[in-house]
């Protein structure tokens, strides 16, 4: 088994178009022409109405942060060069998930990201790089200027977390598009709808 990597599957007939792709520094996905939904990982039908109808489509390269975990040890090629890192799962822009692994911004491993407790949270706002031709994720950048909300040091322009600041159902809308940051209490006084 000398040279094979685990960190990406052997590429076949119908996967080189994506991996090709990745190598350019593009995200591909699959999306339905039958039911109209994106998926991932590549297949050569809809998992979600089976139509044959899909095709390829490039993704946006952006995501929010689903779930992740620390891996402090992994012997497997070419991870032991990388321990810590983090693996994750991210939903993507136009709807997917998929399991990746979280880069600071230019580096080639998440071990400074790991090792330094994190510093993630769920719904975190990712975008897609790419290492080896192997798509990972880092935190998006902060817009210049963006607003701090209140109790909430670490929003600065992406979707607070916070729990008493994040919307929910319970409480709150968005009254400035899809930014997340800025909430309206609406209706007030409401604890459940």
């Amino acid at each position: 088994m000398t040279g094979h990597r685990f960190d990406r599957p052997e590429v076949d007939a119908f996967t080189r178009t994506y991996w090709d792709a990745a190598a350019e520094g593009r995200l591909l996905i699959r999306r339905c022409g039958a039911c109209g939904r994106a998926h991932h990982y590549p297949r050569e039908f809809c998992p979600h109405c089976w139509s044959e109808d899909v095709t390829w489509e490039t993704a946006s390269g952006r995501a929010t942060l689903y779930t992740w975990s620390v891996v402090h040890r992994n012997d497997l090629p070419p991870f032991p060069d990388r321990v810590p890192y983090v693996a994750a799962v991210v939903e993507l822009a136009e709807g997917p998930r998929m399991m990746t692994e979280i880069v600071e911004a230019g580096e080639s491993s998440s071990a400074a990201l790991a090792s330094g407790g994190a510093g993630l949270s769920g719904g975190a706002e990712l975008v897609v790089a790419f290492r080896e031709g192997v798509p990972v994720f880092t935190r998006a950048p902060e817009p210049p200027g963006a607003p701090v909300l209140p109790g909430c040091r670490r929003s600065r322009g992406r979707r607070c977390n916070h729990p008493l600041l994040a919307p929910s159902s319970a409480h709150g809308r968005p009254v400035s598009g899809n930014h997340g940051f800025e909430w309206d209490p609406w209706p007030p006084y409401v604890t459940s709808l």
